[in-house]
């Protein structure tokens, strides 16, 4: 995995508490109780944001949906960095060292 700028494989990300997240149709939705936004995170954002309940490397994250579906790793960790920028300039993440 190839360094993505500004995100580390190795930093360490964590849902951050505020948020109602709902499941409907096999989607999770989400409401954030201190931003007042609705979100839809989809199926695959979904199984990502409960991967994120305890704090798990990037990394980790990645190699966890690598053995659940067959994806490209570089795909796949393109992929997860987008969401994960999407959830962190929403402020629904912590992302650390």
């Amino acid at each position: 995995m190839k360094r993505i700028e500004g995100v580390d494989k190795n930093q360490m990300i964590k849902q951050l508490e505020g948020n109602i997240v709902s499941d409907m149709d096999g989607e999770k939705v989400m409401l954030s109780v201190t931003k007042g936004k609705y979100f839809n995170l989809g199926e695959l954002g979904g199984e990502i944001w409960d991967m994120i309940i305890e704090p798990i490397s990037i990394q980790q994250l990645v190699l966890n949906l690598l053995e659940q579906y067959d994806v490209d790793q570089e795909v796949c960790y393109q992929q997860v960095i987008a969401f994960i920028r999407q959830l962190a300039e929403a402020e629904l993440i912590h992302i650390y060292d």
